[in-house]
């Protein structure tokens, strides 16, 4: 029986190491745990649910996350299917009773005729043999180690990632394209703000409320990225002369250079989602939309991507990852989960269910088929693979789908419409991978 090696029963590597068990193919699964815990993990029960027990909307037309999960379920996602199963009340969310999830999923991974597991840390990757790697953002140091050798310094153990916004959602009465002394072809989006203003927003900024970090996340870490709230508090206009520098960019509503000034950076080739420059922060998130939206440009945005920081091994997967998932230069290592720079649980697990998927073909000499990029699972596929020089993680927002071939105006019924879409090409795929 032809035989595949994951590393890390996350969601992620239990997805797919569920999958291709169901195919017939024997996996031998390894996670440290029981006998040993990373600093975020206390169960001994697999696919543990750290943070939140909400695997966010269930809205298959309104929300991308919850689009994400149909597409999931229509392929045979068990980790969504157990998500069902433990379900609590949760208004529109899915939310679930965490211990009985990482249970029934723990009982069905060792239950599994074809699944082996391993309490043991893998510390070296061999190249000839079919692996996923799942290891997590908490991968051990000893194995990050041994990755390292594979993708040098593309590998980073900490996100600070700034907020991303909708661009249709930007106010372009109170902005304007350019760059600083136009120089460039002025792609950034630059919001403007009086002084006024800028004391309103430094004000909120003092004030507002953060994100903890765990013990396993120094302040210190962050000091070659510093948080702008803690920029803030190092003088009024500290930020003036940082990230909200106004010099060289002139508004051409006014002709003069603005009191302080935020620059929107395109996150995609389409201009669907824009970053806000240099606005690393570690406030809660809804601390984010309140302060965020004080800037006049911002003042009905809707927030694709808030702004984190926390400990994150992830690689460099533009650079070094194909999109399915594998290595390009090692194409029987595949690697699924945050890892790869998806963020959040769902998201985790739909790597690891397509990286599955993709290499359960590879493994039985099936025809490369790949899921369209106007599904959400194919679009953060490349997303991840495709090339960004400041690539940083992303979840699922409709902002990384590409456009519908006609204007639809209403923002609920082009969310619908890119929904249906999705849901097309999901059944497609699914004839294309059944038809041999």
């Amino acid at each position: 029986m032809r035989k595949v090696k994951i590393i890390g029963a996350g969601l992620a590597g239990a997805e797919a190491a569920y999958y291709l068990a169901e195919k017939g193919i024997s996996v031998d699964l390894f996670d440290i745990k029981p006998k040993k815990f990373t600093p975020a993990h206390h169960n001994e029960n697999y696919a543990e649910l750290v943070c939140s027990n909400s695997l966010k909307s269930n809205d298959v037309y309104g929300n991308a996350c919850g689009l994400l999960k149909e597409e999931m379920r229509l392929l045979g996602s068990m980790v969504i299917s157990v998500a069902d199963q433990t379900r609590v009340p949760a208004g529109n969310a899915l939310a679930v009773d965490r211990e009985k999830f990482a249970s029934i999923i723990t009982e069905k991974l060792k239950n599994h005729k074809n699944i082996n597991i391993y309490s043991e840390e893998v510390t070296e990757i061999d190249f000839d043999e079919y692996t996923i790697i799942a290891s997590g953002p908490l991968t051990t140091d000893t194995l990050s180690q041994s990755i390292s050798k594979i993708v040098g310094d593309g590998l980073s153990f900490f996100d600070a990632s700034a907020p991303i916004v909708d661009f249709e959602s930007i106010d372009m009465d109170n902005a304007f394209f350019g760059d600083r002394y136009d120089k460039g072809n002025g792609d950034h989006i630059n919001c403007p703000m009086d002084k006024e203003q800028y004391l309103e927003f430094i004000d909120a900024l003092r004030g507002a409320k953060r994100a903890e970090l765990h013990g396993f996340e120094s302040t210190a870490v962050f000091e070659g990225c510093m948080p702008i709230e803690v920029m803030a508090e190092r003088g009024i206009d500290t930020l003036r002369f940082g990230p909200l520098k106004p010099v060289g960019l002139t508004n051409p509503k006014t002709g003069r250079w603005a009191y302080a000034c935020l620059q929107l950076r395109k996150e995609d080739e389409n201009g669907n989602m824009y970053n806000l420059v240099g606005f690393q922060t570690n406030l809660l998130w809804g601390e984010q939309k309140r302060v965020f939206s004080i800037i006049p440009a911002l003042k009905r945005a809707e927030f694709l991507r808030y702004g984190v920081m926390h400990r994150n091994t992830f690689i460099n997967s533009p650079k070094f990852l194909n999109i399915d998932y594998s290595l390009k230069d090692y194409p029987k290592t595949f690697f699924a989960g945050q890892i790869t720079g998806v963020e959040g649980y769902v998201e985790s697990a739909a790597s690891g269910l397509m990286s599955a998927i993709y290499l359960e073909r590879k493994i039985k000499g099936k025809k490369e088929v790949y899921i369209s990029d106007t599904t959400v699972l194919g679009a953060l596929a490349r997303y991840i693979t495709t090339e960004n020089k400041d690539f940083e993680p992303m979840n699922a927002n409709f902002g990384v789908l590409p456009p519908l071939n006609r204007v639809v105006k209403d923002k609920a019924q082009r969310k619908n419409a890119l929904a249906e879409r999705s849901l097309e090409s999901v059944s497609e795929f699914i004839k294309e991978i059944n038809n041999d």
